[in-house]
């Protein structure tokens, strides 16, 4: 218990240590906000941020377009001869059409860092190593196309044994109850004609499409606790 609380105070030593660079890492993707496949900027910063010689250890093993022009990986393992113990944490930074970083995002790339960090600096305290190999996955591509599963079905995955990532949230949670989306996109078409001298030629595509939204509104109450449907007019629905 003792060794464990040890490498816990280290490890939160390594998150004050590099405080200011992590949040700089974040300022400067939140400043540039990109969106699915498009986060070049977010992806170089990233990279240089493992590349850089002044982060404390060993250093990183990094490989920049992963499998994705806009993913990277980086690596560090410790010294011990066996098969190591593969653990990941991943880091998300792409944002939303019109809103920016609306979902936290930047937040995403810069707690996966930290956690990173913090588990290196805290296995590198150890007087006998362990074998454990640390992996950063730089994951684009969350809010639309799908970049995780692009990035397994590439066998980006291949081979970890634990990944963990953290969400910003309003709550502190270690555990929250995720919801699988499919989405539909449902087409409304009208007919055109005159207001007021000929209104009856006409089909007003608004009005159906406002009846389905409320119809659905109503349904709500009949939907179970786990169920949720939202209606997406312009912007994500999700924030």
């Amino acid at each position: 218990a003792a060794e464990l609380e040890a490498l816990k105070q280290r490890a939160c030593e390594s998150v004050d240590l590099n405080a200011a660079r992590l949040g700089a890492l974040s300022r400067d993707i939140w400043s540039r906000p990109e969106l699915a496949y498009a986060e070049h900027q977010a992806h170089d910063a990233l990279t240089r941020f493992f590349s850089g010689g002044d982060l404390p250890g060993a250093a990183w093993a990094v490989q920049p377009r992963y499998k994705l022009g806009t993913a990277f990986r980086a690596d560090w393992g410790t010294a011990a001869p066996q098969d190591p113990l593969r653990l990941a944490f991943l880091c998300e930074y792409d944002a939303l059409p019109g809103l920016g970083h609306a979902c936290g995002h930047n937040l995403i790339a810069e707690v996966g860092a930290a956690a990173a960090l913090a588990l290196k600096a805290a296995l590198e305290s150890l007087a006998k190593p362990v074998a454990v190999q640390i992996t950063v996955l730089g994951t684009p591509a969350e809010e639309q196309g799908g970049g995780k599963i692009d990035l397994i079905k590439a066998g980006a995955f291949d081979g970890l044994d634990v990944v963990f990532m953290a969400h910003p949230s309003q709550e502190n949670a270690a555990y929250l109850p995720d919801v699988a989306e499919h989405d539909v996109t449902v087409k409304y078409y009208g007919k055109a004609s005159h207001a007021a001298a000929y209104p009856w030629e006409g089909v007003n595509a608004l009005d159906a499409a406002v009846l389905a939204y409320n119809n659905l509104s109503v349904l709500r109450q009949q939907m179970k606790p786990t169920w949720r449907v939202h209606g997406e007019i312009f912007l994500k629905p999700n924030v």
